[in-house]
């Protein structure tokens, strides 16, 4: 490397180490690099948030560009603008000169352009005999060729984190539509249940969205939400299944009284080895399973789970299923109580209310007497797993919160 190719400041601005290292930078562009100055522009304008640079500065750069004559930054080509400070105020749209000044630093700072500083510190183009530049000391614009790719993958996750807050923030709009007009009408219809408790659950979440949220903020609200309507969803289905089976067992009693007495025979209990039928399931259908929540928000609800896991942590249903068998045997939960369980609940939901068990250990005196009791309610249709997840996973935040 020559040495020509690092320069100093002027006057009393600072040579660091930092301004060196982007000097070499420049230095080794790959041979016959290029690109289209617009495109360098327009990523850097898409990504200024993540390099942090206020809309004058991208003001300032503008301005400098245009003093550049050609449409490509070309490695093998002259790449100093030398503009006085006054023809760039007019072409950043009349900035005041300290404005100037300040954004221009702040760009050099950014390793956006670095300083060609002539030795009065005065900003011009050195010329030979046949009219070509032949040196020239202002601001060069290297560094914006030299880092064209990383503008460039910048400026996709920009877009790309655009498209998930759009997608997001309309995901969360509709779930909160779908969860305000099924509670309304199960309070209009005056069906079963506490549903001003969970209206009042839902208000809460709503009340919770800030004005201007982040990605994350919307990620967090639209779990909430979306554990909500599950919650919503399945009470509606317990009660679906509740009226199936009375009607179902109305019918069967009209049966009954209807056929002959011959063919009574063949509604009476079996011995069991005819077709392999117990008396159970002639008498009354078998209860729909009752929908599992999404992993990931019972891991965030109950995250002590996760040291039974392999390894510590857990990736699937049936890790968590495992895990929960370990923990049911150190809380003393009876291999037949959370059998119960597994059936009325379903094996994911049961998996899920043992761990809810474990996160609550300490207000919790007899774990299993506690699952017992969740799983008669349960049948009854009197239970959801849905607010014992989202009261643990608002402590749970609340505790974070502390923490930080």
């Amino acid at each position: 490397m020559q040495t020509g190719n690092i320069t100093t400041p002027f006057g009393r601005r600072p040579m660091t180490l930092a301004l060196v290292k982007r000097q070499i930078a420049v230095s080794e562009i790959k041979q016959g690099k290029s690109a289209d100055k617009w495109m360098i522009f327009r990523d850097v304008k898409e990504a200024r948030e993540i390099f942090k640079l206020p809309p004058y500065s991208i003001a300032v750069l503008d301005a400098l560009l245009t003093f550049y004559p050609e449409k490509e930054l070309r490695q093998d080509a002259q790449l100093v603008v030398f503009p006085s400070n006054a023809q760039l105020m007019v072409r950043a749209n009349g900035m005041s000169g300290a404005t100037l000044r300040r954004h221009l630093a702040i760009l050099v700072d950014m390793g956006m352009i670095v300083r060609k500083d002539s030795p009065n510190g005065k900003r011009y183009a050195r010329k030979d005999g046949s009219g070509e530049i032949e040196r020239a000391f202002g601001f060069d614009l290297s560094p914006l060729l030299a880092r064209s790719e990383e503008f460039a993958l910048a400026a996709q996750q920009v877009a790309t984190d655009r498209r998930e807050f759009l997608k997001a923030k309309e995901s969360l709009t509709l779930c909160r539509r779908d969860v305000r007009k099924v509670i309304s009408a199960a309070i209009e219809e005056g069906a079963e249940g506490d549903w001003e408790a969970i209206e009042a659950v839902y208000l809460d979440i709503v009340r919770r969205i800030p004005r201007t949220p982040s990605a994350s903020d919307l990620a967090k609200i639209l779990d909430e939400m979306q554990l909500l309507y599950d919650d919503v969803i399945n009470r509606l289905d317990l009660m679906a299944n509740s009226e199936e089976i009375s009607t179902n067992g109305a019918q069967t009693e009209r049966h009954i009284q209807n056929s002959k007495p011959e063919s009574i025979s063949e509604l009476e209990p079996s011995s069991g080895n005819e077709q392999g039928a117990k008396p159970s399931e002639i008498s009354r259908p078998k209860r729909e399973p009752i929908k599992a929540f999404p992993l990931g928000m019972v891991l965030r609800a109950c995250p002590q789970i996760s040291d039974y896991g392999p390894g510590g942590q857990i990736a699937s249903w049936r890790e968590l299923m495992s895990a929960a068998v370990v923990v049911r045997s150190m809380l003393g939960v009876s291999p037949s109580a959370y059998q119960t369980a597994c059936e009325t609940l379903g094996p994911e939901n049961a998996a899920a209310v043992m761990a809810c068990i474990l996160e609550r250990g300490g207000q919790i005196n007899s774990a299993g007497g506690y699952l017992r009791d969740l799983t008669q309610r349960a049948e009854k249709g009197e239970f959801s797993l849905g607010p014992m997840l989202m009261a643990l996973m608002r402590a749970n935040a609340g505790n974070d919160r502390q923490a930080g």
